[in-house]
Formats: C-alpha cells, structure tokens, sequence
C-alpha cells in the first residue's frame, strides 16, 4: 500500500503554509529523491494567460531552496501545448510565465520550455505499451534525472479531472506526443486559415505537405494521407492556425494514453509529486479562463506514487464536497480509466494510507 502525505490549509503563528509544504516534501521522502548534482526537472503549468488558478511561484521557491539545500539543479519547465494559446511556443510560453510571476527571482530556479521554440524538440522514450509504443516526451524533461510535479488538482473536460497523471503524461509530452495522445487521426487544413507561406511543406518530415492552387486560383496546403505519418510538425509550425489536430480520441482512450505516457516520463527516474488541491476549478487551466471553483480548499497531498495521489485527491474532493463534482459538471466523462490504467501498467497503486503532516489539533 502506498503512503499519501496530507496537510490541510490551516496556518497558525509559525507554520504557515510555505513551512507546511517543507515539512510534507521532507516527510515525503525528497532528500531520498533528490542526490547531488541531478538535473531536477520541476513540472509545473505556469497557467494560461487569463486563468488564475494556477499554483502561485512562492510555493515553488520552498521546493527550488529544498533541491538545493540537497545538492540537485532545479529548473522549472512546461512543454508547448498542442493548441494555439499564450503558451504554443517558447517565446509566448516564456513570457506568460514571466506575467504570472515564474521569475527566476522569485522561484530560484531558471525556466526551460520542455521541447523548444516550436515543440518539436523531443526524446523518443520506448514502452511499448498497450496504445503507446515510443512516447514523445519534450527533451528537458526525458534528460532530467529527476522529475517533481507540482500541480494543480481541478477537473477536466475531456478526463475528469486534471491531477499529477495529466501534468505528467499531457504536460510532459512534445506537440507530436500531445497530438498522438489526442487524435486517433492525422492533422486538417483549414484552408481558409492558409497563407501559402510554405512553412508546413519545408519542415514535413515525409514530403507529405504540398503548397497546392485550387480551382478558385487560392494557394494553400494540401496534405498526402497515405504519406503523412501524423508527426504533428506541420502543427508545430503553422503560425496562422490552418493545420489543427482531430479532437477525436475517446475521453477513455485519452486517459490511457496519458498513463501510458506518465509512465515514459518516469522512466528510469526517481519522482515525487505534490499536489494543491485548491481553486478548484472544474476545467482544465489551458483555458484563458477559470470559472468558479467546484470545491472549498482542500490543502496540498504529496507522494512518490502518481497514481495513489491522484486517486487520494478526488477521494478527498469527494469527501468533502459529499459528492462528485467533476462528474456532476462533466456527466459524460469518467476520470476512473486514467486510474485503473495507471495500475494495471504498475505506475502505482490505487490502495494507499493517508498521513496527516503539519495539522495542528483543533
């Protein structure tokens, strides 16, 4: 049985709720993680220009100060996402983490976009798993010696809800791995979005992208099927929207896919993972927006398992709220595939013991 540590969001004169946060990390075993001079990638979202749920810098400082104190590198780092937002690329990735206030002054580490200026910069990690065979993870992260996640539990629209299996297995993952986890299918042009500027056709891996005139004399980009191999590059590049994914994979079948990838970016690392059960909100933070949250403040749960910390978050969302609130918001969606997935692959278990950290008697 796997061991969830606990604080709840109490403070009194002396613990405050950064202090809480060392003790949990401590209690939860990172100086057994963290050993001198690994490369500590840090996984966290810096949040979607607009959103204000994310998990605020100075919580990351305590974490940034602790991998020092044991002799690691700490740098914080995102992958690219897969749609177009103020995060699609280093520079607008950067920037948007420079506005929320991941600023190496204040966190005390230095950021690095996970896969690169166009998120394309990636490590093929083999499993062979049952959907998966050779997951694309961002380099920063497949070199690290370490991974910490820190993320922030809410729900999600197309798995439930967002936990540390989603901020590993989705957040960790290039634009072709977001785009495989996503689709069953290979990428559309709009063609009303082209502009001919022949990007997509100079960086197609295949020669799978042709510059084309249609019958109205308009140029734009034409894709081969049967020679496209669904890399996603033509996606990394367009800068004008015309190439998209196909939001088509089943909510069950993205889940899995995450797992699968989850357990690619642990590969032969050692991790911790921490959650902030907070903000609550009922969709996932790549939105430019954050509606109501959907449960009170809860406080921040950590443990070396992926999977017994998720699954003890939505328990004590549950818990508390007396009900499902993810499955209440989001009826045609189960957050149980990710779970059950992540223990048949065995990236943890979904038994574990929680132990309170930090909760003073009341």
């Amino acid at each position: 049985m796997s061991i969830v540590y606990f604080t709840d969001t109490s403070t009194t004169p002396g613990m405050s709720l950064l202090q809480k946060l060392k003790l949990l990390v401590d209690r939860t075993g990172i100086s057994e993680v963290v050993k001198k001079d690994d490369l500590v990638a840090i996984k966290i979202h810096f949040g979607e220009y607009g959103n204000m749920a994310y998990i605020r810098p100075n919580y990351v400082r305590v974490l940034t100060d602790r991998v020092k104190e044991l002799g690691g590198k700490p740098f914080l780092t995102d992958a690219n996402t897969l749609y177009k937002g103020s995060r699609s690329n280093a520079i607008d990735h950067l920037w948007t983490a420079t506005v929320n206030g991941f600023v190496q002054e204040v966190t005390g580490a230095p950021l690095v976009i996970a896969d690169g200026l166009r998120g394309s910069d990636e490590v093929e990690v083999p499993i062979d798993g049952q959907y998966v065979k050779n997951a694309k993870i961002g380099s920063a992260i497949a070199l690290a010696n370490v991974v910490i996640a820190v993320t922030h539990f809410k729900g999600h629209e197309q798995t439930g809800f967002g936990g540390t299996l989603k901020n590993l297995g989705m957040g960790s993952a290039s634009r072709s791995g977001k785009l495989e986890q996503h689709s069953t299918s290979k990428p559309v042009v709009v063609t009303d979005n082209c502009t001919a500027c022949g990007m997509c056709e100079r960086h197609c891996p295949t020669g799978a992208v042709k510059i084309v005139k249609g019958e109205n004399g308009k140029r734009y980009a034409l894709i081969d099927y049967d020679v496209c191999i669904g890399c996603g590059e033509c996606v990394a590049m367009c800068d004008y929207g015309a190439m998209t994914p196909q939001w088509d994979a089943s909510s069950e079948l993205l889940s899995m896919k995450i797992a699968e990838y989850s357990k690619a970016v642990l590969k032969d690392k050692r991790g911790l993972f921490i959650s902030f059960i907070t903000d609550v909100s009922p969709d996932c933070d790549c939105w430019s927006i954050n509606r109501p949250p959907v449960a009170p403040d809860i406080g921040i749960a950590a443990s070396t398992d992926p999977v017994a910390l998720d699954q003890a978050c939505i328990d004590l969302v549950i818990k508390t709220v007396g009900k499902d609130p993810f499955h209440e918001v989001h009826p045609e969606v189960s957050w149980k595939a990710q779970l059950e997935h992540g223990e048949k692959i065995g990236l943890g278990s979904r038994k574990y013991e929680l132990k309170m950290v930090g909760i003073a008697l009341r």
